[in-house]
Protein backbone atom coordinates (compact mmCIF):
# COMPACT_ATOMS: atom_id res chain seq x y z
CA UNK A 1 0.00 0.00 0.00
CA UNK A 2 1.11 3.56 -0.65
CA UNK A 3 2.44 5.72 2.16
CA UNK A 4 -0.19 8.12 3.44
CA UNK A 5 1.12 11.62 4.17
CA UNK A 6 -0.30 14.80 5.73
CA UNK A 7 1.46 18.08 4.92
CA UNK A 8 1.15 20.77 7.61
CA UNK A 9 2.46 24.28 6.92
CA UNK A 10 0.87 27.68 7.41
CA UNK A 11 2.11 28.98 4.04
CA UNK A 12 -0.20 27.76 1.29
CA UNK A 13 2.46 28.02 -1.40
CA UNK A 14 4.97 25.94 0.58
CA UNK A 15 2.31 23.44 1.58
CA UNK A 16 1.10 23.07 -1.98
CA UNK A 17 4.63 22.71 -3.32
CA UNK A 18 5.51 19.87 -0.98
CA UNK A 19 2.21 18.17 -1.70
CA UNK A 20 2.77 18.41 -5.44
CA UNK A 21 6.26 16.90 -5.15
CA UNK A 22 5.00 13.99 -3.07
CA UNK A 23 1.92 13.35 -5.19
CA UNK A 24 4.25 12.82 -8.16
CA UNK A 25 5.66 9.75 -6.40
CA UNK A 26 4.00 6.43 -7.32
CA UNK A 27 4.19 5.12 -3.74
CA UNK A 28 3.02 8.20 -1.81
CA UNK A 29 -0.47 9.61 -1.33
CA UNK A 30 -0.98 13.07 0.21
CA UNK A 31 -4.25 12.49 2.04
CA UNK A 32 -4.63 15.95 3.61
CA UNK A 33 -3.09 19.38 4.09
CA UNK A 34 -3.21 21.54 7.21
CA UNK A 35 -2.49 25.22 7.78
CA UNK A 36 -2.43 25.26 11.59
CA UNK A 37 -1.33 22.99 14.40
CA UNK A 38 -4.92 22.23 15.36
CA UNK A 39 -5.76 21.36 11.76
CA UNK A 40 -2.78 19.03 11.69
CA UNK A 41 -4.12 17.20 14.74
CA UNK A 42 -7.57 16.94 13.17
CA UNK A 43 -6.11 15.67 9.88
CA UNK A 44 -4.03 13.10 11.71
CA UNK A 45 -7.00 11.65 13.56
CA UNK A 46 -9.23 11.69 10.50
CA UNK A 47 -6.80 10.22 7.97
CA UNK A 48 -4.38 8.20 10.15
CA UNK A 49 -1.34 8.93 7.97
CA UNK A 50 1.97 7.09 8.02
CA UNK A 51 3.96 10.33 7.98
CA UNK A 52 3.21 13.95 8.81
CA UNK A 53 5.39 16.74 7.41
CA UNK A 54 5.09 19.30 10.20
CA UNK A 55 6.13 22.94 10.11
CA UNK A 56 7.34 24.37 13.42
CA UNK A 57 5.87 27.85 13.39
CA UNK A 58 2.12 27.73 12.78
CA UNK A 59 -0.86 29.65 14.17
CA UNK A 60 -3.20 28.35 16.89
CA UNK A 61 -0.70 25.69 17.96
CA UNK A 62 2.94 25.31 16.97
CA UNK A 63 4.20 22.20 15.24
CA UNK A 64 6.16 20.93 18.23
CA UNK A 65 3.12 20.88 20.51
CA UNK A 66 0.98 19.44 17.71
CA UNK A 67 3.55 16.68 17.25
CA UNK A 68 3.51 15.83 20.94
CA UNK A 69 -0.28 15.68 21.06
CA UNK A 70 -0.56 13.55 17.92
CA UNK A 71 2.03 11.02 19.02
CA UNK A 72 0.65 10.82 22.54
CA UNK A 73 -2.86 10.04 21.32
CA UNK A 74 -2.10 8.00 18.20
CA UNK A 75 -3.10 4.34 18.28
CA UNK A 76 -1.42 3.68 14.92
CA UNK A 77 2.26 3.91 13.84
CA UNK A 78 2.57 7.51 12.64
CA UNK A 79 5.91 9.32 12.19
CA UNK A 80 6.51 13.08 12.17
CA UNK A 81 9.11 14.80 10.02
CA UNK A 82 9.73 18.41 11.07
CA UNK A 83 9.92 21.09 8.37
CA UNK A 84 11.91 24.23 9.11
CA UNK A 85 13.62 27.14 7.41
CA UNK A 86 15.84 27.60 10.44
CA UNK A 87 19.04 25.99 11.66
CA UNK A 88 17.68 22.97 13.52
CA UNK A 89 19.82 23.46 16.64
CA UNK A 90 17.26 25.68 18.31
CA UNK A 91 14.48 23.15 17.92
CA UNK A 92 15.97 19.69 17.53
CA UNK A 93 15.98 18.73 21.21
CA UNK A 94 12.40 19.82 21.81
CA UNK A 95 11.23 18.18 18.59
CA UNK A 96 12.89 14.88 19.44
CA UNK A 97 11.46 15.02 22.96
CA UNK A 98 8.06 15.54 21.33
CA UNK A 99 8.59 12.34 19.36
CA UNK A 100 9.60 13.64 15.92
CA UNK A 101 11.65 11.27 13.77
CA UNK A 102 13.79 13.90 12.10
CA UNK A 103 14.23 17.22 10.36
CA UNK A 104 14.23 18.52 6.81
CA UNK A 105 14.95 22.08 5.80
CA UNK A 106 12.42 23.67 3.49
CA UNK A 107 15.05 24.10 0.81
CA UNK A 108 15.52 20.33 0.57
CA UNK A 109 15.96 19.19 -3.06
CA UNK A 110 12.68 17.74 -4.38
CA UNK A 111 14.25 14.35 -5.07
CA UNK A 112 15.32 14.06 -1.43
CA UNK A 113 11.92 14.87 0.06
CA UNK A 114 10.37 11.55 -0.93
CA UNK A 115 13.45 9.74 0.33
CA UNK A 116 13.05 11.50 3.68
CA UNK A 117 9.41 10.46 3.93
CA UNK A 118 10.23 6.85 3.09
CA UNK A 119 13.09 6.83 5.60
CA UNK A 120 11.02 7.89 8.59
CA UNK A 121 8.07 5.72 7.51
CA UNK A 122 10.40 2.74 7.68
CA UNK A 123 11.41 3.63 11.24
CA UNK A 124 14.63 5.45 10.43
CA UNK A 125 15.76 8.73 11.91
CA UNK A 126 16.56 11.59 9.59
CA UNK A 127 19.18 13.34 11.70
CA UNK A 128 22.53 14.08 10.11
CA UNK A 129 25.66 13.22 12.13
CA UNK A 130 26.61 16.91 12.15
CA UNK A 131 23.30 17.73 13.84
CA UNK A 132 23.68 15.04 16.49
CA UNK A 133 27.16 16.27 17.37
CA UNK A 134 25.97 19.87 17.73
CA UNK A 135 22.87 18.68 19.57
CA UNK A 136 24.88 16.94 22.29
CA UNK A 137 27.29 19.85 22.62
CA UNK A 138 24.47 22.38 22.76
CA UNK A 139 22.70 20.60 25.58
CA UNK A 140 25.83 19.62 27.49
CA UNK A 141 24.75 22.01 30.24
CA UNK A 142 21.52 20.12 30.89
CA UNK A 143 20.40 20.30 34.54
CA UNK A 144 21.71 16.93 35.67
CA UNK A 145 21.20 13.38 34.45
CA UNK A 146 17.68 12.01 34.28
CA UNK A 147 18.08 9.22 36.83
CA UNK A 148 14.93 7.41 35.73
CA UNK A 149 16.26 7.28 32.17
CA UNK A 150 19.75 6.31 33.28
CA UNK A 151 18.32 3.39 35.27
CA UNK A 152 17.02 1.85 32.06
CA UNK A 153 20.63 1.37 30.89
CA UNK A 154 20.70 -1.78 33.02
CA UNK A 155 18.37 -3.43 30.51
CA UNK A 156 21.01 -3.27 27.79
CA UNK A 157 23.97 -5.53 27.08
CA UNK A 158 27.41 -4.01 26.60
CA UNK A 159 27.12 -4.47 22.83
CA UNK A 160 23.71 -2.79 22.80
CA UNK A 161 25.18 0.17 24.71
CA UNK A 162 27.90 0.46 22.08
CA UNK A 163 25.24 0.57 19.39
CA UNK A 164 23.22 3.21 21.25
CA UNK A 165 26.34 5.39 21.35
CA UNK A 166 26.91 4.88 17.65
CA UNK A 167 23.31 5.70 16.76
CA UNK A 168 23.50 8.82 18.92
CA UNK A 169 26.41 10.17 16.93
CA UNK A 170 24.56 9.58 13.67
CA UNK A 171 26.16 6.37 12.40
CA UNK A 172 24.20 4.21 9.95
CA UNK A 173 23.76 0.46 10.40
CA UNK A 174 26.42 -0.14 7.75
CA UNK A 175 28.90 2.17 9.49
CA UNK A 176 28.19 0.56 12.86
CA UNK A 177 28.67 -2.90 11.35
CA UNK A 178 32.06 -1.90 9.98
CA UNK A 179 33.21 -0.45 13.30
CA UNK A 180 32.05 -3.44 15.33
CA UNK A 181 33.05 -6.07 12.74
CA UNK A 182 29.58 -7.57 12.46
CA UNK A 183 27.03 -7.78 9.68
CA UNK A 184 24.44 -5.02 9.04
CA UNK A 185 21.66 -7.54 9.75
CA UNK A 186 23.15 -8.12 13.20
CA UNK A 187 23.18 -4.39 13.89
CA UNK A 188 19.58 -4.11 12.72
CA UNK A 189 18.61 -6.91 15.09
CA UNK A 190 20.39 -5.18 17.98
CA UNK A 191 18.63 -1.87 17.21
CA UNK A 192 15.25 -3.63 17.25
CA UNK A 193 16.13 -5.23 20.59
CA UNK A 194 17.17 -1.84 22.00
CA UNK A 195 13.90 -0.23 20.92
CA UNK A 196 11.92 -3.05 22.53
CA UNK A 197 13.88 -3.10 25.80
CA UNK A 198 13.72 0.68 26.25
CA UNK A 199 10.17 1.13 24.97
CA UNK A 200 11.29 3.57 22.29
CA UNK A 201 9.64 4.36 18.96
CA UNK A 202 12.62 4.77 16.61
CA UNK A 203 16.27 5.75 16.22
CA UNK A 204 15.51 9.40 16.94
CA UNK A 205 14.37 8.48 20.43
CA UNK A 206 17.57 6.46 20.90
CA UNK A 207 19.48 9.73 20.36
CA UNK A 208 17.46 11.43 23.10
CA UNK A 209 17.92 8.48 25.44
CA UNK A 210 21.68 8.40 24.86
CA UNK A 211 22.38 11.84 26.23
CA UNK A 212 19.56 12.02 28.79
CA UNK A 213 21.01 8.89 30.38
CA UNK A 214 24.54 10.37 30.11
CA UNK A 215 25.66 7.33 28.13
CA UNK A 216 26.97 9.81 25.56
CA UNK A 217 28.96 12.75 26.86
CA UNK A 218 29.79 15.90 24.89
CA UNK A 219 32.95 15.50 22.88
CA UNK A 220 33.05 11.73 23.24
CA UNK A 221 31.65 9.84 20.29
CA UNK A 222 33.88 6.76 20.31
CA UNK A 223 32.21 3.37 20.47
CA UNK A 224 33.06 1.56 23.67
CA UNK A 225 33.82 4.72 25.70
Amino acid sequence: MNLRVVVADDQALVRGGFSMILRAQPDIDVVAEAGTGLQAIEAAHEHRPDVILMDIRMPELDGLEATARILTDADWPVRVLILTTFDPDEYVYQALRSGASGFVLKDIPPAELAVAVRTVAAGGALIAPSITRRLISRFAARPGVNTAVAGRLERLTDRERDIVIAVARGATNTEIAQELYVGPATVKSHVSSILTKLGLRDRAQIVVFAYESALVEPGNFDIGH
